[in-house]
């Protein structure tokens, strides 16, 4: 896997100051996306040991409410490993703090849709690997800001997310009761007032 960007004091992508994780790679090509570098699997720099280890000492601070994965699309098959490496780390480390992940794939229909494998052995075994590695990563979520972004549905006033197409899922709550569920919150703004209004 290769990543873009780490980014130490991120307040854009998330709840409180967080660190980022822009990971490459992406399939969907979003019309307007704001990060079309990041498509390219090749783009940045090969992320391992060295990565993971700024990445938990940036998060070990007390101002630091978790760890936000961005892309590229951390849910493409490539990208999976390392960000559940990863992920198992942070949760030893810091149990109490958050993991927010953005994808463009949708919850129900493509993370946790059943097997659409062909008959051949081969693939429906590689199918099951691929579900069984998206499944896991979701395990160690706690917040999936999910859908592509859709420029025509942009709108300043939207917190978290780009598109109003795009849903902030509590995913702990979701995988309990297999009823997809919001983060509770507010999650926009009235627009030229400052205050914010439960969406």
């Amino acid at each position: 896997m290769n990543y873009a960007l780490i980014r130490k004091n991120d307040i854009a992508n998330g709840t409180g100051v967080r660190v980022s994780l822009f990971v490459s790679g992406c399939r969907h090509r979003c019309k307007g996306c704001f990060n079309r570098e990041a498509w390219n699997f090749d783009y940045g720099k090969p992320f391992g040991e060295a990565e993971i280890e700024e990445i938990l000492s940036a998060c070990d601070r007390p101002y630091i409410e978790g760890l936000s994965l961005l892309g590229g699309e951390p849910f493409e098959p490539e990208n999976r490993s390392e960000l559940i490496r990863l992920c198992r780390r942070f949760r030893e480390r810091f149990p109490d703090k958050t993991v927010w992940c953005y994808t463009g794939f949708t919850l129900e229909t493509e993370l946790l849709a059943e097997d659409r494998a062909e008959t051949d052995g081969g693939k429906k075994n590689s199918c099951n690997e691929e579900r069984k590695n998206a499944l896991e990563l979701l395990s160690l979520i706690d917040v999936l800001v999910d859908g592509r972004f859709i420029e025509e549905l942009k709108s300043p006033a939207l917190l978290f997310r780009g598109s109003s197409n795009q849903r902030i899922i509590d995913v702990k709550a979701t995988l309990a009761t297999g009823i997809t569920t919001w983060l509770p919150g507010k999650w926009e703004r009235s627009m030229g007032t400052g205050n914010i209004y439960e969406g």
